[in-house]
């Protein structure tokens, strides 16, 4: 799943103090200068940066500040007004962010990036025909590594394995001047690869997203989850410990809690478990109301079960896609409210997308309400998209 980033090809800095340095720069330059709303607009992109690098979110508190205090002294700031629209973006608040980006392409429909933004928010709440005529348009006005990238997620999403592949290695051969964005593009084809039973692909994929950007943790991850799927132990805690280095994501602990107790390290599997309910806690105590990740990590391992079927209800609520509601139809499942999981499977079947993890959910479903014939058929669509099924519970 996508679920950090919100589907938006970010740029990552080429070196970990990169994004300080700009930080410092432009809070030099805006103190001198507290007028020139460019360098305003500059400062809050760098906040925004290091935001995604470290995962605080006090960067995108102080990135929303400048802007905000930009458009409200010229509400027609146009660079101003495409970062409210990054700013609600990874505030997840997609609706806004749609009615934002199609207000910027009536303004400049030349400027593929708003067309990009459109196609993200609607990617996010299941409006797919709106995404696929927003990636359009921005491929054939930019046809470089942000238009190909998305066209691909586009594809995938929809189950054209294919064609997703080729937009991704047009993407890779388009290239980019920030390391970073080529590391994105090698670990998402890393993870179709993955995905669809591919493993040595996928395995060369990810070592090119870290040979484009050494330490880039989400290729980690990748090669974590090829490693296990090949009962590969040591080298799958390896990964995934360089991974949750980096950025301690629950997903991480998630994993890790499964490989050590795969590899008979009962100790430090209990470990990660006690860090995946730590750091709900601390959601917790900032409010967190929605993360469909952590639903599916908990009802992956069948505990704190309302927990994770408050986080979903609300999630479906704002980012209603495919992905969400196969979050839904797990969780309902592990709460044996099998009715209620077959419905929300249904939904996250609908475009046919060679996830492994949905088309096993629903056959999980299925044999429990009874109906063998059809958890047979979803299940061997499981297995046609990945034998390694242990990949279904690794996320």
């Amino acid at each position: 799943m996508r679920t950090w980033l919100c589907l938006v090809l970010i740029w990552l800095p080429a070196a970990a103090s990169d994004s300080d340095q700009k930080i410092a720069t432009y809070s030099k330059a805006v103190a001198g200068r507290p007028r020139e709303s460019h360098l305003q607009n500059q400062l809050a992109l760098a906040y925004l940066h290091k935001m995604r690098e470290t995962v605080d979110f006090s960067y995108l508190d102080k990135a929303s500040a400048l802007v905000e205090g930009v458009l409200a002294g010229d509400p027609g700031n146009y660079e101003a007004l495409r970062l409210r629209a990054e700013v609600q973006m990874e505030r997840h608040e997609f609706v806004q962010v749609a009615e934002y980006a199609e207000e910027l392409t009536r303004f400049a429909p030349d400027d593929p990036a708003n067309w990009g933004t459109l196609g993200d928010a609607s990617m996010e709440l299941g409006r797919y025909q709106v995404a696929g005529a927003a990636y359009t348009k921005m491929l054939s006005l930019r046809p470089d590594l942000a238009s190909y990238n998305r066209m691909a997620w586009f594809q995938f999403v929809h189950g054209r394995v294919p064609e997703a592949i080729e937009n991704l290695r047009n993407a890779i051969a388009a290239g980019s001047s920030k390391p970073a964005n080529l590391a994105w593009c090698w670990n998402d084809l890393g993870n179709i690869y993955l995905k669809t039973g591919h493993i040595a692909e996928a395995e060369i994929s990810f070592a090119a997203a870290l040979s484009a950007f050494p330490g880039y943790y989400p290729a980690y991850a990748g090669l974590g989850r090829a490693r296990a799927a090949q009962g590969r132990w040591r080298d799958a805690i390896e990964a995934f410990q360089h991974a949750q280095a980096t950025v301690p994501m629950p997903e991480f602990a998630a994993a890790l809690e499964d490989v050590y107790r795969a590899a008979g390290n009962l100790t430090q599997s209990g470990k990660e478990r006690d860090l995946l309910d730590a750091i709900d806690k601390m959601n917790r105590a900032t409010g967190e109301r929605t993360n469909r990740t952590l639903a599916v990590l908990f009802a992956d391992h069948d505990r704190n079960l309302e927990r994770a079927a408050s986080l979903v209800e609300n999630e479906v609520q704002v980012r209603p896609d495919v992905y969400t509601y196969d979050a839904l139809a797990w969780v309902r499942y592990q709460q044996k409210r099998y009715p209620e999981a077959e419905a929300a499977a249904a939904q996250a079947l609908a475009l046919e997308t060679p996830e492994p993890a949905f088309w096993y959910h629903a056959g999980l479903i299925a044999k429990a309400l009874g109906k063998a014939e059809e958890s047979a058929r979803l299940l061997g669509r499981a297995k046609a998209c990945n034998t390694a099924l242990n990949l279904c519970l690794l996320h």
